[in-house]
């Protein structure tokens, strides 16, 4: 067992980037400064997108992506149930309805053959998740998305970095969200970007998170003018030029960053190919299909319960008792009491199966690009070490050189 808690992700910062803050601090800007435009441009090129506008938050920039759809009373936006509650509340702070449709078994990502069942003459928006960092299926979404008439919204806050047919992921759909959650590949404390291509929607975009007022501060100041207009209904979702510095100095560590946690995942998956084909291996791990390179922010496996004697809850708990701080991603949105309530019929267990099927079996382990080699080994040998003393069909015969794997697997011994 570890002496310390390895938790399921966390950030790295080192003293770089906390010099760039001190900088900000000491400088006559701690918000509407520069720092905003430059961590702007240097995002859109980082990610290929004509235009990237901050927000104070991942969700502050759904709500700003859903407002630029057009969302109002009466829509609806078809998103998926597996995903973290704020990809749906962002229809409603728009008055619409979500619309919730089933996940792929494979990769849980939002189905386009269900999705496209619940189109309606109210859908006007699209709003696919890619889960764990695996894109969606964002061709096939963007094709029944323009048939609708509808928008395509891509929560991509899992899956900065992420490649989709040769294309790094920001410039796929009609606008994607991206979020910089000290958990994620890039961490500006809390905040979000949108990226687009579309001049329309970024315009609005800056507005909206601007109270709805057209210029700027620090551009009246600059000009030496005092006149503006609220063009909108906004909000105040501006992203401060201190969390600016911060994600100007990470972006220059996002391509380590993913690729280590390409690595991390690499890892586990050499680590279980031994016996992940096994019948009597009750753990299936994550897929990633052809074409797409994920970006890692989970990794999320799924416990095949009729060979296990204990239940997820059981599991969980005993590898917590080993003190690695795995998590579950997530409880399905219209299972939550507020969806419950406010949506009863579209709430019913059931309506999305392999959601709420996956959901009972679902646990990530660790993910975060500054774990250690024994970090990874850590993690992998406590799940042997769990799942083996719960296997239905385990033969104990095993444990000693099932260990001795996963030490191996990073390249360490254990004792």
């Amino acid at each position: 067992m570890r002496e310390k808690l390895l938790p399921y992700g966390r950030q790295h910062l080192d003293d770089a980037d906390i010099q760039a803050v001190v900088d900000v601090l000491r400088s006559d800007w701690l918000t509407t400064g520069p720092r905003v435009g430059e961590f702007e441009e240097a995002f859109a090129a980082w990610v290929g997108a004509r235009f990237a506008l901050s927000f104070s938050s991942g969700t502050a920039a759904l709500h700003g992506a859903a407002f630029a759809a057009g969302l109002g009373a009466g829509d609806e936006a078809i998103t998926t149930p597996l995903t973290f509650c704020a990809t749906a509340n962002c229809v409603l702070y728009q008055g619409a309805t979500p619309v919730f449709a089933d996940v792929c078994d494979d990769t849980l990502n939002l189905d386009p053959r269900e999705a496209a069942k619940k189109i309606s003459p109210r859908t006007k928006a699209i709003i696919a998740v890619d889960y764990a960092g695996h894109p969606a299926a964002l061709h096939e979404l963007r094709e029944i998305a323009e048939r609708a008439g509808a928008t395509l919204i891509e929560d991509a806050c899992h899956a900065l970095g992420a490649e989709f047919h040769g294309k790094r992921i920001g410039r796929i759909a009609d606008m994607t969200v991206f979020s910089f959650h000290p958990v994620k590949h890039l961490t500006t404390g809390e905040g979000g970007m949108v990226t687009t291509d579309n001049p329309r929607l970024a315009e609005v975009l800056r507005c909206f998170r601007n109270h709805g007022i057209g210029s700027e501060a620090r551009g009246r100041q600059e000009s030496g003018q005092w006149f503006y207009e609220m063009a909108l209904l906004g909000f105040n979702y501006r992203l401060t030029d201190i969390a600016c510095a911060l994600g100007l100095s990470q972006i220059g560590k996002l391509d380590a960053n993913l690729a280590r946690r390409r690595e991390i995942a690499a890892q586990y998956a050499r680590a279980f190919a031994d016996i992940a084909g096994e019948a009597d291996f009750p753990v299936t791990l994550p897929a990633a299909r052809i074409g797409v390179n994920p970006a890692w922010h989970l990794y999320p496996i799924r416990l095949n319960l009729a060979s296990l004697s204990a239940d997820r809850g059981e599991i969980f708990r005993a590898l917590r008792g080993e003190n690695i701080g795995v998590n579950v991603h997530y409880i399905p949105v219209h299972r939550h009491p507020y969806y419950r309530e406010h949506f009863p019929e579209a709430s019913r267990a059931g309506s999305c199966p392999v959601a709420e099927n996956s959901y009972e079996r679902l646990i990530s382990l660790p993910m975060f690009h500054s774990m250690t080699e024994g970090d990874v080994a850590d993690a992998v040998r406590a799940l042997r070490k769990v799942i083996g003393h719960y296997n239905i069909g385990h033969d104990s015969r095993k444990d000693t050189e099932l260990l001795e794997l996963a030490s191996e697997a990073s390249g360490e011994r254990h004792v």
